[in-house]
């Protein structure tokens, strides 16, 4: 295995504190989400995690398309639903569906490239066995 890149963040107080990236370009504070209590305007571990897969997620697709010498549509879309979920008592974990909109493709071509970008996304292949994650083609 070749690292190609690490980030690195450190966080503060949990839910309820603060994260800073060592070059200084994510430096925010973090709450628990609203709707479990949380203050408003302020972002959420589960928020991180989405931005980051489907901004992954998108980048593969590009890679697949490349692979196919296809140019995506510039206004195609991944968005990522991610719950946090309690498990059992104690226990809490996280759930994720993707929901892909490539604009101007039939049904079947993307959802071949969907499937495709999931074999080769970094966080596609980090939570594999881990967290269930559902492919949607919008």
């Amino acid at each position: 295995m070749e690292k190609l890149y690490t980030a690195e963040v450190t966080a503060t107080g949990g839910r309820k504190g603060h994260v800073t990236s060592s070059d200084g370009v994510l430096d925010m504070p973090l709450a628990l989400p609203e709707g479990l209590g949380g203050e408003k305007g302020r972002t959420n571990p589960e928020q991180l995690f989405a931005a980051g897969y489907a901004a992954c997620f998108q980048s593969a697709l590009l890679v697949v398309a490349g692979k196919h010498h296809e140019r995506l549509n510039p206004e195609s879309t991944v968005t990522a639903h991610v719950d946090l979920n309690r498990v059992e008592s104690g226990k809490y974990g996280l759930t994720v569906k993707l929901a892909v909109d490539l604009k101007g493709m039939d049904k079947e071509k993307a959802e071949q490239f969907v499937e495709e970008a999931h074999q080769i996304c970094p966080y596609s292949i980090g939570v594999q066995g881990n967290i269930d994650v559902q492919l949607e083609v919008v």
